[in-house]
């Protein structure tokens, strides 16, 4: 192993959040894939940007293909395809955990992407018009009213049910709502599915605002995986064909992984309790210990911020921590090494260089939850390799969220029907076992990744440090 550069930042973080990311009671699956995965060269420059545009938003196991594996930015976004309409057409859409509602650009979008730097993908407009299973929702329906928490001011007899959806990094998206056919792949045996489809209510994209009309890692669309009741998750749990219970394993050597909506039976995961009728996916934090070293921190900093708890988001790609966790966490790691020679620049950005073994060297450092659940993040995870850039990251004050990175080659359940979140180390290029609630039969659901080109900007030197710990609005340049 050469000699290699490598980074220790932080900041002590400021905004609202807003996360990009996807359906089983028997079971289904999604090829899921993320943008840049593998161990493929992301820039730091490139996460905190990608997390700066984000934090402004009983059937068989559905099997969903993942991808994310490519070119030039390399940030954490995981897409997965689906089919909509009849005829069915292929449409590829960002996964996240942390929104509600599944939108595609529809023909007459203007602003939109018309074109993407994401693998060799080309993107394409849906246009109801041309599926005969199209239909238009009306304002005065009750998907309608649910979303817009009451009945429509205005609306008149047959008119659409518009809908306008602002994320906080100022981006957005403006249309109106129909109703079509979406195709899945439906688990029928071991590693094997059959196709599986239901009738979705979902956004028209009229017109894209913001980082959302760019090229820039642009798709055809969002699905969203949060817990609403108007999301395409509880559309089909409340139709009866699936449980409210979903989960993701993101690969981190090999890109894509595992992504499933259903009931899995195995492995077993240890699980704690999700924050009651907060509006992501939270989970009380009580400890944080550095290697063996359990940090004094006052309860009261794992309950600040806008909402109680550690917000669970793979849509987000870096970890932020308050500086009450991140300041003394950050002094056991960098002081675990006697000869450190660190280069402070900008009064922000701790540079140092390392040619011994990162895992061996520095501390895991483990985040305690309720119920005695832990998340190891290892060396690897948290150091970020050095590179020469200038950065801009915005703050989220008080707020702690747990990102891709640190949930990649994790094993993550989201259970919403008895309102818990499990996780484990895992390795995502495996399977897991689904049982399908109709039979009785238990399943396995193996990794996807649906690209077909290799990781490209490889580490030469073999490790690829990818946790930032943050803490404030800041720019930095590192040079030696």
């Amino acid at each position: 192993m050469g000699l290699s550069n490598f980074i220790f930042v932080f900041a002590v973080l400021v905004l609202a959040i807003f996360s990009s990311t996807a359906f089983v009671n028997g079971g289904g699956v999604f090829k899921v894939k993320h943008k840049f995965g593998g161990e493929a060269y992301r820039s730091l420059k490139d996460l905190t940007l990608h997390d700066k545009n984000r934090h402004g938003r009983f059937l068989a196991a559905i099997d969903v293909p993942l991808g994310g594996d490519g070119k030039a930015t390399g940030t954490g976004l995981y897409y997965t395809k689906l089919t909509i309409g009849t005829p069915s057409k292929d449409y590829y859409l960002h996964v996240d955990t942390g929104s509600d509602i599944l939108w595609v650009n529809c023909a007459q979008c203007s602003p939109c992407a018309k074109e993407t730097d994401i693998d060799d993908l080309t993107l394409k407009l849906y246009d109801p018009r041309s599926s005969s299973t199209a239909e238009l929702v009306p304002c005065s329906g009750g998907y309608c009213t649910e979303f817009n928490k009451g009945p429509i001011s205005g609306c008149v007899s047959n008119g659409v049910c518009a809908y306008g959806l602002q994320y906080g990094d100022g981006s957005g998206s403006v249309g109106y709502f129909v109703q079509d056919v979406i195709g899945f792949d439906q688990v029928s045996g071991n590693l094997q599915t059959t196709t599986g489809n239901s009738s979705i209510t979902f956004g028209c994209g009229l017109e894209q605002t913001g980082n959302l009309a760019s090229s820039a890692g642009a798709l055809d669309g969002l699905i969203g995986f949060g817990a609403s009741s108007t999301s395409m998750l509880s559309q089909l749990a409340s139709s009866g064909k699936v449980k409210k219970k979903f989960a993701h394993c993101l690969d981190g050597k090999n890109g894509g992984g595992i992504f499933a909506i259903g009931d899995v039976v195995q492995p077993k995961l240890k699980t704690t309790p999700l924050v009651p009728n907060a509006s992501h996916y939270n989970v009380n934090m009580e400890s944080v210990k550095v290697g063996d070293t359990v940090l004094n921190i006052p309860k009261q900093v794992f309950e600040a911020g806008s909402g109680k708890g550690a917000i669970i988001d793979s849509g987000t790609t870096l970890t932020y921590l308050p500086g009450a966790i991140f300041d003394p966490l950050r002094q056991i790691i960098l002081t675990s090494q006697a000869n450190l020679s660190l280069h402070l620049v900008d009064n922000l950005l701790d540079c140092f260089k390392f040619d011994n073994s990162i895992d061996e060297s520095f501390p895991t450092v483990t985040f305690g939850f309720e119920n005695s659940l832990e998340l190891n993040v290892y060396p690897h995870d948290y150091l970020v390799p050095y590179d020469s850039e200038k950065l801009q990251s915005d703050a989220v004050k008080d707020l702690i969220i747990l990102g891709d990175l640190v949930l990649t080659n994790k094993l993550v359940l989201y259970d919403l029907e008895n309102q818990v979140l499990g996780l484990s180390d895992y390795n995502c290029s495996s399977t897991i076992r689904m049982k399908d609630e109709t039979t009785g039969t238990v399943n396995q659901v193996g990794s996807h990744n649906l690209s077909s080109s290799p990781a490209r900007y490889n580490m030469d030197f073999g490790i690829v440090m990818k946790l930032f710990l943050a803490s404030l609005i800041m720019f930095f340049h590192c040079t030696w």
